[in-house]
Parts: C-alpha cells; sequence; structure tokens
C-alpha cells in the first residue's frame, strides 16, 4: 500500500543554520531515501519549494480566486514528501519514524486512497 510522508518544518530555521549544519542535514535526508530506495520502498520525494512561492486556489463564484503565499499562518510547513510502497499502517509509522524531519518537525503519514475506476 503506498502512504505519503508529509514533512513539515519551520522552514525559517534553514537560513539559520551554519553551512556545515546544513550539509549535515542534507547528508541525514540523503541517507533515509537511500535506505528506502535499498529497501525498495522508494516511490518518489522531494524537496518543496518556500511557501512563500506557493499559491493557493479556490473557485468564487464559478471564477478562480488566486491566494499567493500560505494560506494559513503557521509555524511549520510542508517542506517534502517522500511517497512509499509498504505493507501496511504500522511500516510506514516504522519509516517515518526514522526520517530526519521526525527530529525537527513532523513526519504527517496519510494513506493514498485508490480512485475507483
Amino acid at each position: 500500500m503506498q502512504y505519503l510522508l508529509l514533512l513539515h518544518v519551520d522552514e525559517s530555521s534553514w537560513p539559520k543554520l551554519t553551512r556545515g549544519q546544513q550539509q549535515q542535514g542534507m547528508a541525514a535526508y540523503a541517507a533515509y531515501t537511500e535506505a528506502l530506495q535499498k529497501a525498495g520502498v522508494f516511490k518518489g520525494g522531494n524537496r518543496l519549494e518556500s511557501s512563500s512561492r506557493a499559491a493557493n486556489i479556490r473557485l468564487v463564484e464559478g471564477k478562480p480566486r488566486v491566494l499567493d503565499g500560505p494560506f494559513a499562518e503557521a509555524k511549520e510547513q510542508i517542506g517534502g514528501y517522500y511517497l512509499i510502497d509498504v505493507p501496511d499502517h504500522a511500516a510506514a509509522v516504522s519509516w517515518a519514524s526514522r526520517c530526519p524531519a521526525a527530529s525537527h518537525g513532523i513526519v504527517e503519514v496519510r494513506a493514498v486512497a485508490a480512485i475507483p475506476s
């Protein structure tokens, strides 16, 4: 079953880290990604651009209304994601607990619901 791991992080903290801390952080994510790949559960994933570059679209009276930037003020934003394919929820939670984001943010585990054909 596929699960999406949404990485909620405080994106304002990254620029405050030293270059060495940033390199250490990137290495941790690279090692995590490699572990997912070696286990054969990695289906996709990536970092996301800053939430300040996001857009939210809502139809109002049939016309799109575009709001730039994050919709809600929050300490943490979705900074990236992993799509994994594992046997069950417990396995997804186990992988999420090993994600580097769990140590400085939140990893949300969501099952991907199949669209009926």
